[in-house]
């Protein structure tokens, strides 16, 4: 049995909480939990954690071979090295291989998993891991504090074409068999092969700084697996809004809309995208701003809005897949699940989330639905120009 083991703590100081901080619309730990899960060659993923909070946005992921488990105050601490925690979690289970895997970097696929284990099951080969090529010249200062080159001579500097440069660890994942981590107490041990992975994979999230760099790559691929939308919809009270409740003196009912939202879908109408909203309200204030916006359609009083979608899909001669929807409660889930691109907002309740293919930085009312209009406008003219 292959199985992947996922260590996280809770006690990041440099960015707290970080294995379950929203980058690219996702927990950071869930792109490493995801490529483990989609790697055939994987039977079970564990996640080891010693936090609550992120034990239970973890259980929460749609994967049938994921387990989160506990972990020792021991091994959780910041001078405890990540060996004392496979070793923990090899000496009470049986398995074959394991793979170590790193939440901190979320540009592993499963493919590169794959390709580990593939190797790992060559005659002679005992562990694997993965590295980036990186041709620098690198060196060092030496016991006169005068620096000296590691790996060149530079009175014969190498073409970069010509330098076989140095294969350098990323820290994605190392893979090992159960017997050797225990004899030898190493994450890799005897025999070793190495996996190249893309060179932007060698940035770890350890800091604030490497945060946006990471995320901006991560939708640059999020970009490449949207499905066309020629469709989009929008539910209303916490997605166009805020979720509140305000009223006049009189006792009327008010609204607060943000009027980028109201840009984010004129900008999608430009586009040739058909834009609706669908809410399970019926109110004045509601038909006004639609009717302010030109969105396309404005179903009211609705009680199943995957229902609504399928009658819009009929109408419009669009199939399902090519339909986007946005929402934040529990009766936008079903249709969250329903399209092709669903959508949760950042304030959405744990089910939206769960369900959706994206879940925005911005909160309900606060510009939420311009970025979802950006994420599939930018898609949109990347195919356009026939560029990934």
């Amino acid at each position: 049995m292959n199985i992947a083991y996922i260590p996280v703590r809770g006690g990041s100081k440099s960015i707290p909480l970080k294995n379950i901080k929203i980058i690219a619309g996702k927990p950071l730990i869930y792109w490493a939990a995801n490529a483990a899960c989609e790697c055939k060659e994987i039977d079970r993923v564990y996640v080891c954690t010693d936090n609550d909070a992120i034990a239970s946005t973890v259980s929460s992921f749609p994967f049938p071979k994921l387990q989160v488990i506990g972990r020792s105050e021991e091994s959780a601490t910041d001078t405890a090295s990540t060996e004392l925690g496979m070793l923990e979690f090899a000496q009470t289970r049986v398995f074959t291989n394991l793979a170590l895997i790193q939440a901190t970097s979320p540009l592993i696929t499963s493919l590169d998993l794959y390709n580990g284990f593939e190797l790992l099951a060559h005659d002679g080969v005992d562990s694997v891991l993965s590295v980036v090529e990186q041709k620098r010249f690198i060196w060092k200062d030496s016991p006169g504090d005068f620096a000296v080159p590691l790996n060149y001579d530079f009175f014969h500097r190498p073409r970069r074409q010509d330098f076989d440069g140095l294969l350098v660890e990323n820290g994605a994942f190392y893979i090992t068999s159960r017997d050797a981590l225990l004899r030898n107490q190493s994450r890799v041990s005897g025999n070793i092969k190495t996996v190249r992975m893309p060179p932007e994979s060698y940035i770890e999230l350890d800091e604030p700084g490497d945060w946006p760099i990471v995320e901006k790559l991560l939708i640059k691929r999020t970009l490449l697996d949207l499905p066309t939308i020629k469709m989009f919809l929008t539910d209303c009270d916490g997605t166009l809004t805020d979720a509140g409740m305000y009223y006049s003196s009189d006792g009327e009912l008010l609204k607060k809309f943000n009027t980028r939202d109201g840009m984010g879908l004129r900008l999608l109408k430009e586009h040739g995208i058909i834009t609706g909203i669908i809410t399970s309200e019926d109110s004045k204030v509601v038909y006004k701003r639609a009717e302010k916006l030109g969105v396309d359609e404005l179903m009211m009083g609705v009680m199943s809005k995957s229902v609504a979608i399928s009658e819009l899909c009929n109408k419009y001669g669009i199939d399902k897949c090519n339909v986007a929807y946005i929402g934040d409660d529990l009766n936008d889930v079903e249709a969250i699940a329903y399209v092709g691109l669903g959508i949760s907002v950042n304030d959405a309740v744990e089910e939206a989330k769960n369900a959706s293919d994206y879940v925005t930085c911005a909160p309900g009312g606060y510009g939420a639905v311009r970025e979802a209009a950006y994420l599939i406008l930018e898609r949109a003219v990347c195919a356009e120009n026939g560029k990934p």
